[in-house]
């Protein structure tokens, strides 16, 4: 077995990890070159790699570089941060049904941009600093009624899902009392899509996240021993609650920035730890393949809701379909493996 040093400790790396993250990697890579190169200008894989080198031609560096690039840099990040936010409350909770989309986070994030938009007609800024805020305030109420010595996922999922029914029916009340022309802008945003995703929207929202990933990288440690239990964890020198509330603040973070940017997303936060732990074939997930198995649904998600259908759809929907779909599998697959 391999070794990599982390510090004074060393932290073995399973192979299978490696390969799991390489065999990601590639399929991410594959899955946006044939997005690049698929819409009503069709281009060759060795067309796509030129325009993205600064080569071929000057109509082909137009549309992978400034048409289509955009878009598929959103869903490779934005899997990636969807993914890696419900690896951490499914962690934290240990409990799979655990992610923002239950939690009520993302609903709160909904909220806020909502509120900045049709209260005070904000732009993307504020409308980013709003879902932030809107998440951030959803975390700390869940989190406030969650706690009774200390944090109880299986308390923090059934408050959590009282809340995101809560936003959910305001957020609703929210659109029907809006002016028209701010209703349909609003409830095209809810579904979740990366239609309208701009360079200038994308440069800053990466770099956030890039800045997050730096962050959770360095509070992993702290998310393995929490996966011991909270007992375990405290027996080994960590302060548990400090500890759980740097990692929601960053949990969150990540699904507002996606909320900010192309609106709610659900079943993503959901879905990609489980398939990344399936391919791991173990319990204990590692971020570098759930950030990986993120990005890949939410780009094969994307590519079908822009070619399968006569009309393109938004994301959103599409990783309902998929996501649906998975979770229907996975409570029959327990079932099943509970009774056998």
């Amino acid at each position: 077995m391999t070794h990599t040093r982390t510090g004074p400790r060393r932290r073995a790396i399973r192979p299978r990890a490696v390969v799991v993250c390489v065999l990601l990697a590639i399929a991410v890579s594959g899955v946006c070159v044939v997005t690049l190169g698929t819409g009503d200008i069709t281009l060759s894989p060795t067309e796509v790699v030129a325009a993205l080198l600064g080569g071929g031609e000057r109509t082909d560096r137009i549309v992978v570089l400034d048409w289509r690039l955009p878009r598929v840099l959103a869903a490779v990040a934005f899997g990636a941060a969807l993914a890696l936010s419900g690896a951490i409350f499914q962690s934290l909770t240990r409990n799979p049904l655990a992610s923002p989309d239950i939690l009520g986070f993302s609903a709160g994030s909904y909220t806020g941009a909502l509120i900045v938009i049709i209260v005070f007609a904000g732009g993307y800024a504020e409308v980013a600093v709003g879902a932030l805020l809107g998440g951030l305030l959803a975390a700390a109420l869940v989190y406030t009624l969650s706690v009774r010595s200390g944090v109880q996922g299986f308390r923090l999922i059934v408050v959590g899902i009282a809340l995101a029914a809560t936003l959910g029916a305001l957020n609703t009340w929210m659109v029907l009392r809006a002016d028209i022309e701010v209703a349909v802008t609003a409830a095209a945003w809810e579904a979740g899509s990366l239609s309208t995703v701009t360079r200038e929207q994308i440069v800053p929202a990466m770099l956030a996240i890039a800045v997050l990933l730096v962050v959770l990288r360095l509070l992993a440690p702290l998310l393995r021993h929490l996966e011991l239990g909270d007992d375990t964890a405290t027996a080994l020198g960590l302060r548990v609650e400090p500890a759980k509330l740097a990692l929601v603040i960053v949990g969150v973070a990540f699904i507002a920035i996606v909320t900010a940017v192309a609106g709610p997303i659900a079943f993503v936060a959901l879905a990609a730890p489980h398939i990344t732990r399936l391919l791991l074939r173990g319990t204990a997930l590692v971020l570098t393949a759930t950030a990986l198995t993120g990005a890949l649904v939410l780009t094969v998600a994307d590519l079908a809701a822009q070619h399968l259908w006569r009309t393109p759809l938004p994301v959103g929907v599409a990783t309902v379909v998929l996501g649906g779909g998975y979770l229907v599998w996975l409570l029959l697959h327990e079932i099943w493996r509970t009774r056998s």
